[in-house]
């Protein structure tokens, strides 16, 4: 049975039972606490915790989930990946405990030819809740199981809640027994990989506080509606339907380990080590893919993160399986033609996706051969020194800084004789952990409690009247002071409002919020800003001007015309420029995100390269060509699949509901599903001024540009520095450029000529210096302050002049001078002093130890340098110290 074929007949099964098929939300989340969708409840989280009404009773979907907690089991169990899909069944307040037990062995052990998942009975396991005597009763009440297959186990495994205070409660796991080829006898509670879990049921029905753990915490009482979440793995179904042993070995999965054997010419199945890493590129690319098709762009921070972390461990792999050259192409396209049934986008969308595939696999390749570059010099610098092992220290910095992976530093380490320091390696990794950790628990700590604004969204949504009024009267519904629920603020307090209706924008879809104020009797609040902080509700934090605001009161929102209108002007400009980016580089030029405020707007989209100036120019043209024309700027609210077929762009990874809001300018030509304010024809807009176009990553490029009267300010300043240089020079306007670039040529020969100068001023010191060596046991040794020079390469050949003028002697030449405002220290050494023991690089860093910096080299030349020039003297007398001690 196909995977796509056991999530239609779950789909099917549910809906034939009374269920909203509810599409796959994003793998990007809306919680500030989470990166990911990292399980099938959170997008129900709001109607699970109350927070926002439920809009059905009874819900299932297929949800698409990606974790990374357990990476390094990747490969090495056959239930462990990163991205996966949940099966899920879900009850606001509707059937509980009997029914999720009742739809769940019906759905799996109701025959193939009637629907069902065909699971024979027999080789089906339960557990539940120890204390949960309701629940297991119920199984042996509904079901034909023995008593012996149901087993009672701890909090530990068979109670669910998040960690925080809220909702909470037992849950009752389903396994499959896969034979005693697997492990030993004993169910479930043997915790052996003979039994695989396939669906929990958890029975949400308590409220917990004071939570000192996962599993310690206080129960306040019973939760007003009862809710029923459950999972079911989707990969660990089929591959027990399928007859394999493992997730990696399904239909969905197998394509692209298949691919990965026939580009390594390695064979599956032959060697352990080898098949871990075929597992780990067959879920890594899988897992890369889906991330690309939601949005996710490859960077060094939060969700990017994640995702180039997934493709260089993809890439690592491939390598270690004997290919050093590009894969992705292959790889990704195998991905693609096994998921697309499921998911047709990653069809539609893949040169997108395949775009930013290859341009990462190309960076981290170049990657890879600079870290081997600095890895070879410190093996060198390793042996040199007679050490046998390198630094955990300097394997860290490769790992952290330069992305080169530990396992490639061991592996190549151990090819050239030598090992890591493993132990102080994996010392600072626990460190890095440790650090990142205790953040996210900062920020699951600050973000995700949003359970206070539940009573206050339980009133309803707060309309927003903003498209049209810029004054909106109102309630006041509710107030907040420090985060907790308050009856009134004074003058002075900050405080979050809710209205029941309110004219101003909260921040969305990379627009700003607006600014003004709220007044009513009595009272005038600033506006500081406005969030929506979960779906439907509104919150303006506000600073009370004066007087007293109480809930209840009268409450009018006034939005300031001025900012709105700026920003209107700002966002619709947004649009103008992705039209005209799509116009000159076509539709692969799509929007990876915004940000529109006040006179400025910022958008970036998909695009391997950097623009040419004729290319910024054209955009910018296409887009005050807009302007010029006059273009109609109308909205529509439609179902959002009428609005697709339309041909409406949407903002990857943004999340839509079934309707919404298109923005057309000049109809198809711009054509968004976008619901911000916009300026009523395109005229309104003003000038549009391209600022700037630049890198944000590997496959995304930005644009900045002024827009209105910000344009207009920033073109009358350029206008009056031209004026100025055509003065100063004495050059019409036109001839400008090719004044300065004659003075700039001018200053550069100048300065080529001083440092030539400088250099010869230099070198003629060499017969000198030579002649006033001095002894230092069995050195002859000259160390001078030899003043100022151009560059590290003068005061080089100048102390390799000097060395060859001390002949067969054994001798030490160490010069320091002062490049720009730094000191640089230059040692060389003879042949013979090299043989005594006297080694540059050593001596380079005693002198760079003094300077304040760093330094190393070879053995007979090396640099070291600093930041301290006032040091110089106490460098050289290092120097001098380390030679007369030796």
């Amino acid at each position: 049975m196909k995977t796509a074929e056991i999530a239609q007949r779950y789909l099917d099964y549910f809906e034939k039972n009374g269920h909203t098929i509810v599409p796959s939300a994003s793998l990007v989340t809306d919680d500030p606490a989470l990166l990911f969708t990292v399980a099938g409840m959170v997008p129900f989280i709001p109607y699970l915790s109350g927070d926002v009404p439920a809009p059905y009773p009874r819900a299932a979907d297929v949800q698409k989930c990606l974790r990374t907690l357990d990476i390094e089991e990747v490969g090495h169990t056959p239930r462990h990946g990163t991205f996966f899909q949940m099966l899920g069944n879900w009850s606001f307040g509707d059937y509980f405990k009997e029914g999720a037990i009742r739809f769940a062995w019906g759905l799996l052990t109701s025959p193939e030819e009637d629907g069902g998942l065909g699971f024979d009975p027999a080789d089906l396991w339960v557990t539940v809740y120890e204390e949960d005597d309701e629940a297991h009763d119920l199984w042996l009440r509904l079901t034909d199981l023995p008593e012996e297959r149901i087993q009672r186990l701890g909090k530990d495994t068979n109670y669910w809640s998040t960690g925080l205070p809220g909702p909470a409660g037992p849950c009752s796991e389903i396994f499959f027994d896969r034979g005693p080829a697997y492990g030993i006898d004993g169910g479930p509670a043997t915790d052996d990989d003979r039994y695989v879990e396939i669906w929990n049921l958890v029975f949400m029905q308590y409220e917990i506080t004071n939570v000192r753990s996962k599993y310690d915490f206080d129960i306040v009482g019973e939760l007003p509606h009862k809710n029923i979440d459950t999972g079911m793995g989707l990969e660990r179904v089929a591959f027990i339907k399928q007859g394999v042993d493992n997730m990696y070995e399904t239909d969905q999965v197998r394509p692209v380990l298949d691919k990965a054997v026939e580009l390594s010419g390695r064979s599956y199945g032959a060697v352990h080590e080898d098949d871990v890493r075929f597992r780990v590129v067959a879920d890594h690319v899988r897992s890369s893919l889906m991330l690309l098709s939601d949005g996710v762009a490859p960077s060094n921070d939060g969700r990017g993160y994640i995702l180039r972390r997934l493709m260089r461990r993809a890439i690592r792999s491939m390598r270690l399986l004997g290919v050093e050259g590009p894969t992705f192409r292959e790889l990704f396209a195998a991905s693609r033609d096994a998921m697309a049934t499921a998911y047709p986008i990653v069809a539609t969308d893949y040169a997108r996706i395949e775009q930013y595939a290859l341009a990462e696999e190309a960076t981290f390749l170049r990657t890879l051969a600079a870290g081997e570059a600095i890895l070879d010099a410190s093996l060198l610098q390793t042996k040199d020194a007679g050490g046998t092992s390198i630094d955990g220290a300097e394997a860290f910095l490769l790992h952290d800084t330069y992305g080169f992976p530990i396992d490639l530093t061991l592996e190549i380490a151990e090819e050239a004789g030598l090992t890591v320091d493993r132990a102080a390696f994996d010392e600072l990794m626990l460190e890095q952990r440790t650090r990142a950790k205790a953040d996210a628990r900062s920020r699951k700590r600050q973000l995700a409690d949003t359970s206070v604004y539940r009573d206050f969204r339980a009133l309803g949504e707060t309309v927003f009247t903003g498209y049209t009024d810029l004054e909106t009267e109102s309630t006041v519904l509710g107030l907040l002071v420090e985060g907790h629920p308050a009856q009134s603020a004074v003058t002075g307090q900050v405080a979050e409002v809710i209205l029941a209706e309110t004219a101003l924008y909260a921040e969305s879809g990379g627009q700003v919020a607006d600014k003004g104020v709220i007044v009513g009797p009595g009272y005038e609040l600033e506006v500081l800003d406005v969030q929506r902080p979960v779906p439907g509700l509104v919150s303006h934090t506000v600073e009370v001007v004066s007087g007293e605001v109480g809930v209840g009161q009268p409450a009018t929102t006034v939005v300031d015309a001025v900012n709105r209108r700026a920003a209107q002007q700002a966002h619709s400009a947004t649009h103008l420029i992705h039209a005209a980016l799509r116009d000159t580089l076509g539709s692969s030029a799509t929007q990876a995100g915004s940000l529109n405020r006040a006179g400025y707007m910022r958008f970036d989209f998909t695009w391997g390269q950097a623009l040419s100036d004729a290319t910024k120019t054209e955009i910018e043209e296409i887009a005050n060509n807009a302007v010029r024309d006059n273009l109609e700027v109308t909205t529509r609210v439609l179902p959002i699949d009428e609005a697709k077929a339309l041909g409406a762009q949407a903002l990857f990874g943004e999340k839509y509901g079934d309707v919404v809001r298109m923005v057309d300018i000049g109809g198809p030509w711009s054509r968004e599903l976008c619901g911000g304010t916009h300026v009523g024809r395109s005229s309104e807009v003003g000038l549009v001024s391209v600022v700037g176009e630049s890198s944000v990553g590997a496959s995304n490029r930005r644009v900045e540009a002024l827009v209105g009267l910000d344009a207009f300010r920033s073109l009358a300043a350029e206008r009056a520095i031209v004026s100025q240089l055509t003065s100063s020079l004495k050059t019409p306007r036109e001839q400008l450029p090719a004044r300065i670039a004659e003075l700039a040529a001018n200053l550069k020969a100048a300065e080529k000529k001083i440092a030539a100068l400088e250099a010869k001023e230099i070198a003629q010191q060499g017969p000198a210096l030579a002649d006033a060596a001095e002894r230092l046991g069995a050195y002859r040794v000259v160390a001078a302050d030899i003043g100022t020079a151009s560059s590290g390469d003068d005061v080089r050949t100048l102390a390799l002049q000097v060395r060859d003028r001390l002949g067969s002697d054994a001798g030490v030449v160490a010069l320091a001078a002062r490049v720009g405002e730094r000191p640089v220290v230059i040692v060389a050494t003879t042949e013979a002093a090299r043989a005594a023991g006297a080694k540059a690089g050593a001596l380079a860093k005693v002198a760079a130890r003094a300077l304040g910096g760093g330094g190393g080299g070879r053995d007979d030349v090396a640099q070291g340098g600093g930041a301290d020039p006032a040091a110089v003297p106490a460098a050289l007398t290092a120097v001098r110290s380390e030679l007369g001690a030796a």
